[in-house]
């Protein structure tokens, strides 16, 4: 069992390189406004974008499922330790030297990971299917039918930038409550999971690449940013300051948003 496991964690590790080629759309890490804007950061929005014909350039990474990292069972990721606090070990465990691209990737997952909830904000980071499911039932009713969004690709070309025009008018998903799991950068699959208490909006929106691309995609409007971090990277993005602006954006194609199945 415990060689099975170090050699699917291995093989997945070697998956693992920058962590800015992974999509977060909950990132506050600092960068100076001088820093020209990191292409992948284009999925942030207004509401008043949510309207047929807009059109925007967005960033949307292609994802291959049999190549990218996977959620262990609870069995396999209570094997492993997940903090900081053993990140020496951990870098030895996956063969990786302290200064390589693959330690800065899982030292920042960490710092998402252990940094303190936003005020009104439950979060939460799964390493299993079953830790993230046991966190979403706590925040939407253990007796409560699960369903889940995420964005789909109808036909993607190899190009991850471009202008997409919004086709049809943005559907509203009418759920107060919702618990939206983004993926960090590590060997294998963790997701940050959190629900922030207030007004969110969830949409599904047709999108048309200029390429031909056709995506589905799934989208959130956070009404109310006053308490988020100043140096929150949509803030940069929209040229909005926390509290003047609701901040939108649109959920990477391996994100999921969990909702009560009654929404769906």
């Amino acid at each position: 069992m415990q060689f099975s496991l170090t050699l699917s964690i291995l093989l997945h590790a070697l998956l693992l390189f920058e962590f800015a080629s992974e999509s977060r759309a909950r990132d506050i890490a600092k960068t100076s406004p001088e820093e020209t804007l990191n292409p992948q950061l284009n999925i942030f929005f207004t509401p008043k974008d949510l309207k047929i014909g807009k059109i925007m350039p967005l960033f949307f990474a292609l994802k291959d499922p049999s190549t990218s990292p996977h959620l262990l069972s609870r069995e396999e990721a209570n094997l492993i330790p997940f903090s900081s606090s053993n990140l020496t070990y951990l870098l030895n465990f996956f063969s990786f030297s302290k200064d390589s691209p693959q330690a800065k990737a899982m030292e920042d997952t960490f710092f998402h990971c252990e940094i303190s909830a936003m005020n009104g904000e439950s979060k939460f980071c799964a390493t299993s299917l079953e830790s993230m499911l046991d966190f979403v039932q706590q925040i939407l009713g253990f007796h409560t039918k699960l369903g889940v969004y995420t964005t789909e690709f109808l036909k993607k070309s190899p190009v991850t930038l471009q202008n997409y025009t919004i086709l049809q008018k943005p559907k509203e998903i009418l759920e107060p409550k919702l618990v939206a799991c983004h993926t960090l950068p590590y060997p294998y699959a963790v997701f940050y999971c959190h629900m922030q208490k207030g007004e969110n909006k969830l949409f599904k929106i047709s999108l048309l690449g200029e390429n031909g691309d056709r995506i589905e995609a799934a989208a959130i409007c956070h009404m109310d940013t006053k308490e988020w971090n100043h140096d929150h990277v949509a803030f940069r993005v929209l040229k909005v300051l926390p509290g003047s602006s609701p901040v939108c954006h649109y959920f990477p194609v391996d994100n999921l948003v969990w909702v009560p199945s009654l929404s769906m």
